[in-house]
């Protein structure tokens, strides 16, 4: 793999990991959605507002399928 991919991998993967632990905690969906947005927008990654609901729904539904 190429330097570039693994710095990627290591960052999609903490990004993710950083929207689980979000999504388990046991705040309100609004504020939890838009702690994600927060720290995807520090990561330099900008999404419109229904591209988020589709991401977080992915995530949620991932979620149940391991619990």
């Amino acid at each position: 793999m190429k330097p570039l991919h693994i710095i990627l991998s290591v960052i999609g993967g903490a990004v993710a990991g950083a929207a689980v632990g979000l999504l388990l905690a046991p705040e309100k969906g609004e504020y939890t959605r838009k702690r994600i947005a927060r720290i995807l927008k520090e990561k330099g990654i900008s999404l419109k507002k229904d591209k988020m609901e589709e991401l977080v729904d992915e995530i949620e539904d991932q979620i149940e399928k391991h619990i």
